[in-house]
């Protein structure tokens, strides 16, 4: 038994912050953003009252309204996020409550970046074990949140936003039907990172005056790895599925970097008109991003039953992967 996706929705913030909002803030230009990015503008959750939360939790709603069920039909929620609401309790259990789910459990998975594979593929073996039928998948991050609005190195790069998915049990030949996943510790932990805030660093007056709470970067390791992460795992599912750039329909790739997705488009051997690109509407949402691309894509009917899905992702840790479905 394999797990298909029967389900998306996403959400997206009504604030917009543009490049040329950021000109007002950092020394930097539209043009230098773009050029180095591919992104034009970001979504920012302006209600400081509202967190990740509030965006799954509307996902989530959409989720059951497009599938036609009730929330106590769901079995198991998995968030992916980097920025819950809280260190504890879990964001899925806010999301739980939200929507009401009262007969289904519920926990987060980080994984950063690569968050929504890590959680699909998670969700992905309770179906096929045959221990539960309906299991929603909830990736979202309000990057705004740990941004420092005074660095040009990362500020210019996130935006807050939400998406996820249903997963049931699969028609033969459809559904999840591979995926290749990785970490390293070890040359990954030092490069993207927030050292505040955890049991190593709790805040105190010094952290937060070292600014320890936000995102640290080395963006020139990062990139090199990411794009060399992403190719060979795309190139490895293409392999191990025997799949061709004319049989793929579709490339979802993780919205970090425009120059990242176009390398692994060209390794893959893909056209434009194959790779999926909202990175500059949207920036690099994190947890966010595959998800959302997949109910874009949903939504604008380009989606039929067979169409060969690669997603591929990276993120801190370093974490990286990839999966092969067939939608159903």
């Amino acid at each position: 038994m394999k797990a298909a996706i029967t389900a998306t929705a996403k959400y997206l913030p009504d604030g917009v912050m543009s490049n040329h909002d950021l000109e007002l803030m950092l020394e930097t230009n539209d043009e230098w953003i773009r050029s180095r990015t591919g992104i034009s503008e970001r979504r920012i959750m302006k209600d400081p009252d509202k967190a990740t939360s509030f965006m799954c939790g509307e996902v989530a709603k959409q989720l059951l309204a497009k599938r036609g069920i009730t929330a106590e039909e769901v079995e198991l929620i998995i968030i992916a996020t980097m920025t819950p609401d809280m260190l504890f309790p879990s964001t899925a259990c806010f999301v739980q409550s939200i929507i009401g789910a009262t007969k289904a459990w519920a926990f987060d998975l980080n994984a950063a970046c690569s968050g929504f594979i890590f959680a699909l593929n998670t969700a992905a073996q309770f179906i096929e074990s045959g221990a539960h039928k309906n299991v929603m998948v909830i990736g979202g991050d309000k990057m705004s949140s740990i941004v420092d609005y005074t660095d040009r190195s990362t500020s210019i790069l996130f935006g807050d936003g939400a998406a996820g998915v249903l997963l049931e049990p699969a028609r033969d030949g459809y559904g999840i039907l591979d995926a290749r996943l990785y970490s390293d510790g070890t040359n990954g932990k030092d490069h993207l990172l927030m050292t505040g805030g955890g049991s190593l660093h709790p805040a105190t007056h010094e952290t937060v005056e070292k600014r320890m709470h936000y995102i640290y970067q080395d963006g020139k390791q990062v990139f090199k790895s990411a794009v060399t992460a992403m190719a060979d795992t795309a190139a490895e599912i293409m392999h191990r599925n025997n799949l061709d750039a004319d049989s793929i329909s579709w490339l979802v790739p993780h919205q970090a970097n425009q120059r990242i997705i176009n390398a692994t488009a060209e390794r893959m051997g893909l056209s434009g008109e194959k790779v999926i690109s909202n990175i500059a509407h949207y920036g690099n949402t994190t947890a966010g991003t595959i998800p959302i691309c997949l109910a874009e894509l949903d939504e604008t009917h380009k989606l039929e039953t067979g169409s060969n899905l690669v997603l591929v992702s990276f993120g801190a840790g370093y974490t990286w992967g990839g999966m092969y479905i067939k939608w159903q």
